[in-house]
């Protein structure tokens, strides 16, 4: 075990400061690092809210004061686990202080400001990540592999699901997760995983078609009601450059759907089938096959010859959610010296692009290439993070 540290601040101490903070501690459990994570210090805006936060992850450290951190020589990683609307704000100071940057997706709630956030980590020239963790699932990494060695052929299908009961309930009060500038939309927060998984195994995107709608139109505040700003679901067409087929679908409003996704690809003499609900297994049909064997085989993917599945437990114990944070943050360590992360940011800021081409074919109810978001004129990045 190597005993150089690296320092880390965690900025946000939620859901996904919660999930990143078991990523850093769990990890010099798991795999033998070539520098070792220290979480010294957690940020955010209430104080007994953060304090509490900083007790139960093992956190010596908080502040209510995130600018705080960046002039800290102990600390070497901004790790960014706030709402999607403050993340390219807080990347672009982090980078300009010299640290190297994690952020959690989305990068940002609009392709200008992701472009800007990249554009801020190159001018720096520091190491920055997105948190795409689902790619650590051995059973995605499995399906990413099979597909570069030729498994299934030629890709000419693609189709990915993302469902979520979480805001169907209406008396859900109005809070940053419905703000449009703040939370993104249900395309950026769902699809983007998914849309990574496109990117990344099928190849670029070249134009989308979408709908999308929103059946609870107003949350309660105190003293009233707010409109809501972002869709509820929403659904699209994809073509890629390649010219492979795609569909898409996202929604937050699916009951007893909890965190439901499926990912599948039919090539020319295959297919392969995820299914997050069994998220230790991936699904293969070989059109080589025999005939009668027809049908899609079973493949348990935790074997230590699948993706990221040596370091983690033995095969038949299980892999679950909080090991995919431990292979990011094992990764982020191996690539520390290297000089690269992967995804980074400019991932970040593809995906970004597509969704805010599914926003826009859904508002206009037409196909939208990519070329129109991308070559659009890049903004400054827009609301300061408070």
């Amino acid at each position: 075990m190597s005993t150089r540290e690296i320092g880390v601040a965690i900025i946000g101490y939620g859901g996904m400061g919660r999930a990143h903070s078991f990523g850093y501690a769990a990890t010099p459990v798991m795999a033998a690092l070539p520098v070792r994570p220290v979480v010294r210090v957690i940020t955010g805006r209430d104080a007994e809210k953060v304090a509490a936060a900083a007790r139960a992850y093992g956190i010596p450290e908080w502040t209510t004061d995130w600018r705080s951190v960046l002039d800290r020589p102990d600390i070497d990683l901004v790790d960014i686990c706030t709402p999607p609307g403050t993340h390219a704000a807080i990347a672009a100071s982090a980078a300009a202080a010299g640290k190297a940057v994690m952020c959690e997706k989305p990068l940002a709630t609009s392709y200008a400001e992701a472009r800007a956030a990249v554009a801020a980590v190159d001018e720096a020239g520091v190491l920055n990540a997105i948190g795409f963790n689902y790619r650590r699932l051995p059973a995605i990494g499995l399906m990413k592999r099979m597909v570069d060695d030729g498994a299934i052929g030629d890709v000419r299908l693609w189709r990915a699901t993302w469902l979520s009961d979480e805001f169907t309930d209406p008396s859900v009060p109005f809070d940053w997760r419905f703000e449009r500038w703040q939370g993104g939309t249900t395309i950026a927060d769902l699809g983007a995983h998914l849309l990574d998984m496109a990117l990344w195994m099928v190849g670029p995107i070249a134009e989308v078609a979408a709908q999308s709608s929103t059946f609870i139109r107003q949350r309660s505040v105190p003293g009233g009601s707010r409109n809501v700003e972002i869709d509820d679901a929403s659904a699209g067409l994809i073509t890629f450059t390649s010219g492979a087929q795609g569909r898409i679908e996202m929604a937050r409003s699916a009951v007893r759907r909890p965190c439901d996704f499926t990912v599948e690809l039919n090539g020319s003499h295959g297919t392969l089938f995820f299914d997050y609900a069994r998220l230790n297994e991936l699904w293969f049909g070989d059109g080589a096959d025999r005939m009668d064997l027809y049908g899609m085989r079973r493949i348990r993917a935790e074997h230590p010859t699948h993706p990221h599945a040596s370091q983690l437990w033995p095969i038949g114990q299980g892999i679950g959610y909080g090991e995919s944070f431990v292979d990011q943050v094992a990764d982020l360590m191996h690539a520390w010296d290297a000089g690269r992360f992967d995804p980074d940011f400019a991932q970040g800021a593809r995906v970004q692009a597509v969704c805010d081409a599914l926003e826009l074919a859904a508002r206009d109810r037409r196909w939208v290439r990519l070329t129109e978001i991308t070559e659009a004129a890049v903004a400054p990045i827009g609301r300061p993070a408070d």
